[in-house]
């Protein structure tokens, strides 16, 4: 699979979920969004809003002289980040506060605990109540649900799948990043697509190299997470350089 760096561009969300993120740090992730022409920022609810003034987009002129918006990077905020275990309400009421506040895309953390027990109802409902939230906002608005996958069986992960397609979500995800077992890998990714069809698959955690993200977009996912992001173009480039 060849990937162009435009390409590799339009499939990276820009993130930065540290606690410890500043508002001036934010901000250069916003900023390098636009230099590197990513899809989207991944941030924590406190800074959608800053993030999504900083990326507003601005009136152009057409060649027609029509009035035009030039394509920015989305705001994607993370819910019930990182460990899935607050209450579905509250859950639903950061979606509706995040999407308020300018996120285009909502990345929730699956009800890791009832997933891993099989309670294949709390599960299914959770997500739905944020699917609601998220669907009913006005404009293309698209949710992800994280499954933790390094923290799944198999049979957890393909019940996580069935669950994420029964309450209508958009995406599956693999990982927050932040979970001791690891992040994405191949075959996680390999196994989402597999079973979370038709559902899209992004992948995050541990993505640092353009080798990963190519790996993963191979293997099915179409989104990939990271605050490496500037790091893969640049890698990228500069092995598309050595070839020509």
């Amino acid at each position: 699979m060849s990937v162009t760096v435009a390409e590799m561009a339009r499939a990276i969300e820009h993130t930065l979920l540290r606690p410890e993120a500043t508002p001036q740090q934010i901000d250069v992730l916003c900023d390098e969004a636009l230099r590197y022409g990513f899809v989207g920022v991944c941030v924590n609810p406190i800074y959608v809003r800053r993030a999504a003034e900083r990326l507003a987009p601005t009136p152009t002129l057409s060649l027609e002289g029509r009035g035009s918006l030039e394509t920015r990077p989305i705001v994607v905020a993370a819910v019930g980040f990182p460990l899935g275990a607050s209450l579905t309400a509250t859950k639903a009421d950061e979606a509706r506060r995040a999407i308020d506040d300018g996120a285009t895309e909502i990345d929730m953390v699956v009800a890791l605990g009832a997933l891993t027990a099989g309670d294949r109802t709390y599960v299914r409902l959770d997500i739905e109540a944020v699917a609601r939230v998220v669907h009913q906002a006005t404009g293309n608005r698209l949710l992800k649900v994280i499954l933790e996958t390094a923290a799944l069986t198999m049979d957890q992960l393909i019940l996580g799948c069935r669950c994420c397609a029964e309450a209508e979500a958009d995406f599956v995800k693999t990982s927050t990043g932040f979970h001791p077992n690891g992040g994405a890998t191949v075959e996680h990714v390999r196994q989402l697509h597999r079973h979370a069809s038709p559902l899209r698959v992004k992948a995050a955690g541990g993505i640092r190299t353009a080798e990963a993200a190519k790996a993963m977009l191979e293997a099915g996912a179409v989104r990939i997470g990271t605050s490496a992001g500037v790091a893969i173009l640049e890698q990228l480039r500069a092995f598309r350089l050595r070839r020509t």
